[in-house]
């Protein structure tokens, strides 16, 4: 797997080059800015960019913004956004323009390097990866009335735990049923919310979006 990333930290960017590398990451190319985030995905088309939000020049929202465009012009990017902040404005853009591969998590709550890297992972091979904090935000920031408003209280709690990049496994862990009940919550919610069975097998993606959209 090929791996770009933006960290204007040079200590953070080695350290994540260094921790990446030693997992048997490909790691393409580790930039400092925005535009040569840019220029490294469309150079050596990783399968997924790591991109801290506040990059120069003005330490604000740069990366989001670059993170938007990726999306863009290369749809098969996978995007993880690793960051301190949440930044629900370009975050929603970027989570709800309809397409799988993106992933929000925040560095101070990350503490285990394995779950970081299983995380990437399965941001490239198309799914999510939220942290909780940045999955509340988003959905506090938009109370207006969805077709969510079919789900019951515990298929909202199946899709949240979803978004989180959650299996149905560690789902059934957090509610303590089992795993069949599970499957029943996750199966209601796909026909609640009109998602058909297709050859895409993105159904789970396509829920997240919906929720994060409402």
């Amino acid at each position: 797997m090929r791996i770009v990333i933006a960290e204007d930290s040079a200590i953070l960017r080695d350290g994540l080059v260094q921790l990446l590398s030693l997992r048997d990451l490909e790691i393409a190319a580790a930039v400092g800015d925005a535009d040569a985030l840019r220029a490294a995905v469309a150079e050596h088309a990783p399968d997924a960019a790591v991109i801290d939000i506040r990059l120069p020049p003005t330490q604000t929202d740069e990366g989001l913004r670059a993170a938007v465009d990726i999306r863009r012009a290369h749809p098969g990017t996978g995007v993880l956004i690793f960051s301190q902040y949440v930044e629900t404005k370009y975050a929603a853009q970027l989570i709800g323009d309809g397409g799988a591969g993106v992933g929000y998590l925040l560095k101070e709550r990350v503490v285990d390097i394995g779950e970081f890297v299983d995380a990437l992972r399965r941001v490239a091979a198309g799914g999510t990866a939220l942290d909780p904090e940045v999955v509340a935000q988003l959905f506090g920031a938009s109370r207006r009335a969805s077709a969510l408003d079919v789900l019951t209280p515990r298929e909202r709690e199946v899709l949240s735990l979803m978004a989180e990049g959650r299996a149905n496994q560690d789902i059934a862990a957090s509610f303590v049923v089992s795993e069949r009940a599970v499957e029943k919550h996750v199966a209601n919610i796909f026909a609640k919310l009109d998602l058909p069975p297709s050859g895409s097998g993105h159904r789970r993606v396509l829920a997240v979006l919906r929720y994060l959209d409402a």
